[in-house]
C-alpha cells in the first residue's frame, strides 16, 4: 500500500495525539496543527496528501480551511470530522472541495479504511497525471525476438526484475533502453505501482533539482504552489532516469544522497521526505570514461552499476530485424487505421534486413512509418524506402556492392522507362501512371528521387 503524508487539524490535544498514534501506527507519516492558520501554515510549506480536518475550530471553520487551501491551488485531499450530522454541513464540506466526512465520534479503523482508499486514489491519479504529461503508453511496446543476444538480455531482466536491485541499461541510441525498463518494472513486484520515465536530458539544468524532488510554495520565482517531484510521484514504485550522463555534477551528489538514505528535501523545505523508490538508469554514454575525466562522480556509478544489462545494437543481431519488420508493420498500421493485410515485397525485406542500421531499432521503427505513408496496394516496395538503405555500404564486401550496382542500374532503367512512356502521353503523367501500372503518388515519387 501506498504510505500518505497526513495532517491532522482539530483544537482538542487529545484527539490529535489519539489519532495521530493510530494513523502513524498504519505507517503514514503525520504532523498535527491545533487551528486552521497552523494547518494553512503547513499545507503551504509541505507536500500534504490526507487533511482530516475538525469543523469547529476557533479561529476558523474546517470549510473555510478547506476553501482557502483549494482557492490557493493546493492538491492535498480532505476529509472532515464533524459532531453534528446534518446533510447542511455534509454538503457544504463536499462544495468547498473536501473529498469526504466523517461523523464524530471516529473510529480508528474506518478512518483507515478512507486513508487506505485515499491512498489507491492518490496513487492511481499521480501515475495517471504524469504519464499523460510525458506522453506515455503501455500498449504495443513489446516484441518477442529470438537472437541468443536478446534471449540472454531476457533472462538477465528476469533476474534482477524479482529484487529490489538499482539497475543500469547501458546501449546505443535507439536500442531500446526505455523498453526494458519498462519490462523490468512490469515484472517486479512494483509492478502495479507508478513507473515514471524521465529524460535527464530534456529537463532545463535550472529546474532539475525542483523536477526531481519537488519544491515548497515561493521557493522561487514562479513557484506558486507545492509541487511533488518525480521521486514523490515514483513513491512505491519505478523511477526510471533516461541519459543519467547528462546530469550536472551537482546533481549527482544530492541523487546519491537519495539512493543512500531513501529521503528527498523539495526546494525551500528543511524537512526531509522518505521516499520508497526503485531506481533504473540508462545511458548511451561511456559513464567509465565521464569518471575518469571528472564529469561524473565515481560514487554514484558504483552505486547505479550494481546491475549492468547491456544492450547490443542491432547490426549485431540482424536474425531479429525480420521480427521486429513485422511488429512495427503491423503496429504502425494501427496507428494509421490502415488494415491487417499489409506485407514487404521480398526484395524490400531483403534491403532491410542487410542494412547496418545505425539508428537501431528506433531507426528501423521511422524507416516502417515512413513507407507506410508512401505505400501503394498495401505492399512496402524498394522504392517506399529510403534513399540511405539503397547505398552501397563500406566494409560489407564486393557482393553487396556489386548488388547495390545492379540496383542502380535497374533504378535507372526504370526511369528511363517512366520518362519515355510519358512523352508517349503527350507529357500527361496521370496516363503514363496508368499505363505503367504505377500509382500516381509513385511514379511522382520515382520521377523526384531522381532528380
Amino acid at each position: 500500500m501506498r504510505f500518505l503524508n497526513v495532517l491532522i487539524i482539530d483544537d482538542e490535544p487529545a484527539l490529535r495525539q489519539i489519532l495521530g498514534n493510530a494513523v502513524s501506527k498504519a505507517g503514514h507519516k503525520v504532523q498535527l496543527a491545533e487551528n486552521g492558520t497552523q494547518a494553512l501554515e503547513v499545507l503551504e510549506k509541505e507536500s500534504i496528501d490526507v487533511a482530516i480536518c475538525d469543523i469547529r475550530m476557533p479561529d476558523m471553520t474546517g470549510i473555510e480551511v478547506v476553501s482557502k487551501a483549494k482557492a490557493a491551488g493546493i492538491e492535498t485531499a480532505f476529509l472532515v470530522m464533524t459532531a453534528y450530522a446534518s446533510v447542511n454541513t455534509a454538503i457544504d464540506a463536499m462544495r468547498c472541495g473536501a473529498y469526504d466526512y466523517m461523523i464524530k465520534p471516529l473510529r480508528n479503523e474506518d478512518v483507515l479504511n478512507r486513508l487506505s482508499q485515499l491512498a489507491a486514489m492518490i496513487g492511481l491519479k499521480s501515475e495517471n497525471q504524469t504519464l499523460r504529461r510525458l506522453v506515455l503508453g503501455l500498449e504495443g511496446t513489446q516484441c518477442t525476438m529470438d537472437s541468443p543476444a536478446m534471449q540472454r538480455i531476457e533472462r538477465l531482466v528476469a533476474k534482477v526484475a524479482v529484487t529490489d536491485s538499482t539497475v543500469l541499461i547501458t546501449g546505443e541510441s535507439g536500442t531500446g533502453k526505455g523498453v526494458t525498463a519498462r519490462a523490468i518494472h512490469q515484472a517486479s513486484l512494483r509492478g502495479d505501482a507508478p513507473f515514471i520515465p524521465v529524460n535527464c536530458g530534456a529537463i532545463p539544468e535550472n529546474l532539475l533539482e525542483s523536477e526531481f524532488f519537488g519544491h515548497t510554495k515561493g521557493a522561487f520565482t514562479g513557484a506558486t504552489k507545492t509541487k511533488k517531484g518525480l521521486f514523490q510521484e515514483a513513491d512505491g514504485g519505478t523511477l526510471f532516469l533516461d541519459e543519467i550522463g547528462e546530469l550536472p555534477l551537482s546533481l549527482q551528489v544530492k541523487l546519491l544522497h537519495v539512493l543512500e538514505q531513501n529521503e528527498v528535501r523539495p526546494v525551500g523545505s528543511e524537512k526531509m521526505v522518505p521516499v520508497d523508490v526503485r531506481l533504473v538508469a540508462a545511458t548511451n554514454r561511456d559513464l567509465d570514461k565521464m569518471v575518469e575525466s571528472g564529469e561524473f562522480r565515481e560514487d554514484l556509478f558504483f552505486r547505479l552499476n550494481i546491475f549492468n544489462i547491456e544492450l547490443p545494437p542491432l547490426r549485431e543481431r540482424k536474425e531479429d530485424i525480420s521480427a521486429l519488420l513485422d511488429f512495427f508493420l503491423q503496429r504502425e498500421a494501427k496507428k494509421l487505421g490502415m488494415g491487417n493485410e499489409l506485407g514487404i515485397d521480398p526484395d524490400a525485406r531483403e534491403l532491410l534486413c542487410a542494412y547496418n542500421w545505425p539508428g537501431n531499432i528506433r531507426e528501423l521503427e521511422n524507416v516502417i512509418a515512413r513507407a507506410l505513408i508512401l505505400v501503394d496496394d498495401n505492399e512496402i516496395q524498394v522504392t517506399d524506402l529510403p534513399q540511405q538503405l539503397l547505398k552501397p555500404v563500406r566494409g560489407q564486401g564486393s557482393s553487396a556492392v556489386n548488388d547495390e550496382t545492379l540496383r542502380e542500374q535497374v533504378r535507372q532503367f526504370e526511369i528511363e522507362v517512366i520518362k519515355k512512356t510519358i512523352d508517349e502521353q503527350g507529357g500527361d503523367r496521370r496516363k503514363a501512371a496508368k499505363a505503367l501500372g504505377l500509382g500516381l503518388s509513385s511514379l511522382y515519387r520515382k520521377l523526384e528521387e531522381s532528380a
